[in-house]
């Protein structure tokens, strides 16, 4: 485990083996220990660093509102303290948003981005009203906020599939503090659509996506790759590919590093 000041915020993170950069960023109320089994393969031939983004897991909050921005400056602040030159970032959900605001902001850093059960574009009308009802949830009933939120991540197929699975994302959600729950959703209500990213990047993208993700729309999802040479990897389940998907997910991921 290391630790770098950022903002006079302590940042947790881990940089394990040797080879190819691979930063994986996890999802919104999960923490670094997601990549756990990830991290175990794919250490054997690359360099893989995990970081506890702001507000999650053992990183401390930064303040009201952590954006993508904020975010992918973090990466970039641990990157530049490790004499990373380039690297691939693969994010889950929220980590995808992360990817791509440090694409925007350190494109000639980015050798690849797997974007996984994430979208490009910005979050609907719609979605910003989910999130401000969600911020009245979690401030009003947290526990319960939390269980529901993670249950509802996985397809109903799964669910009782991976119960036990599912209990441990649990444990490691209501480890995230409240303002850190609050400051994220804060967030992801406020970033910018990076739509055009998948169109322009000089690198390669892969997306993965869950043809019953409760979170994100599949049709409405594969609309954004119309027009780019972003590859698509499509799952059967929902919103967490790297559980309910696992050893699948890790092939693909060895091949894209690979052919990066």
């Amino acid at each position: 485990m290391k630790t770098l000041l950022f903002k006079n915020t302590t940042i947790h993170y881990t940089d394990q083996g040797k080879g190819t950069a691979i930063v994986l960023l996890h999802g919104f109320l999960e923490n670094r220990g997601m990549w756990d089994y990830y991290v175990s393969e794919l250490s054997k031939k690359n360099r893989v660093i995990t970081i506890d983004l702001l507000g999650h897991g053992q990183t401390e909050s930064l303040g009201y509102i952590h954006s993508m921005e904020d975010n992918a400056d973090v990466v970039h602040s641990i990157l530049s303290e490790l004499r990373i030159r380039k690297a691939i970032l693969a994010g889950h959900s929220m980590g995808g948003y992360v990817a791509l605001a440090f694409a925007d902001l350190y494109p000639d850093t980015v050798k690849g981005i797997i974007l996984i059960n994430s979208t490009s574009r910005a979050d609907s009308d719609e979605r910003k009203i989910n999130r401000d009802r969600a911020i009245k949830a979690v401030k009003q009933n947290y526990s319960n906020f939390v269980r529901l939120a993670i249950a509802n991540l996985f397809s109903e197929d799964n669910r009782k599939r991976l119960a036990s699975e599912i209990e441990i994302v649990k444990q490691e959600a209501l480890k995230t503090p409240l303002q850190g729950i609050v400051a994220t959703l804060e967030g992801m209500k406020t970033r910018k659509d990076r739509e055009v990213i998948l169109h322009f990047a000089p690198f390669p993208i892969l997306l993965v996506l869950g043809k019953k993700d409760p979170v994100l729309n599949y049709e409405e999802s594969i609309e954004q790759l119309e027009n780019t040479s972003v590859k698509l990897l499509s799952f059967p389940d929902g919103h967490m590919s790297p559980i309910e998907n696992r050893d699948a997910l890790l092939e693909h991921l060895i091949a894209f590093i690979k052919t990066t």
